[in-house]
């Protein structure tokens, strides 16, 4: 056995025995509420957007190309700090040497410097946020027709969000047929980051 595998298996029982030692010291879990249920109510149907979106084929796909942007984005920001993290090291072991006035020139240009760097950051952040959102508003829209087909064919007369529903019979919910037909319709759409000036990220008023 390795030591890394050592060490993973130790932290396995430490973690079991202290799991385990809370458990013992803790006082014993009060009855489980009655679950709220009772008779579907004819007309009122339930739906989870959210849940479309984290289940259906084209939202698992919008979320992979999400994580590509972003890890994208986030190395053009690391490789504009970089430079200047390694000044900052190269600053600080010559300050001694330095004379006060050629040290605090150097600090201010590595504080425009790193000021650039954040600058980007925020904006790239800015961009893939509004990215998720663009991305998530064509689902709802392809999503759309496929909840009206659902809705009718379900003979439902009122549509609730089910994040929003304390309890009761959810017999209606019409999150996992929908989902099954937009897989049907549609497993993925194209994107690429959106663009915003360079300005930190902030819209012109």
């Amino acid at each position: 056995m390795s030591v890394h595998s050592l060490k993973r298996v130790v932290l396995g029982v430490a973690v079991a025995l202290g799991a385990a030692a809370v458990s013992a010291a803790q006082p014993p879990a009060s009855p489980k509420v009655a679950p709220l249920d009772g008779p579907a109510v004819a007309g009122v149907c339930l739906l989870s957007r959210e849940a479309i979106v984290a289940h259906a084929k084209v939202g698992v796909a919008a979320s992979a190309r999400l994580n590509q942007l972003a890890q994208q984005a986030q190395a053009e920001v690391d490789a504009q700090r970089k430079p200047v993290d390694a000044d900052v090291q190269k600053l600080r072991a010559q300050a001694a040497s330095l004379k006060p006035d050629d040290r605090m020139k150097q600090e201010q240009a590595l504080a425009v410097r790193m000021q650039q760097v954040q600058q980007l950051n925020t904006q790239r952040s800015r961009e893939i946020e509004i990215t998720r959102e663009k991305a998530t508003g064509r689902i709802a829209e392809l999503a759309q027709p496929v909840i009206a087909n659902v809705y009718k064919n379900k003979g439902c007369g009122l549509l609730l969000d089910r994040n929003a529903v304390l309890g009761g019979n959810m017999s209606n919910d019409l999150t996992a047929a929908v989902v099954q037909g937009l897989d049907a319709s549609v497993t993925t759409i194209s994107f690429e980051r959106e663009s915003l000036p360079a300005n930190g990220g902030q819209r012109s008023p």
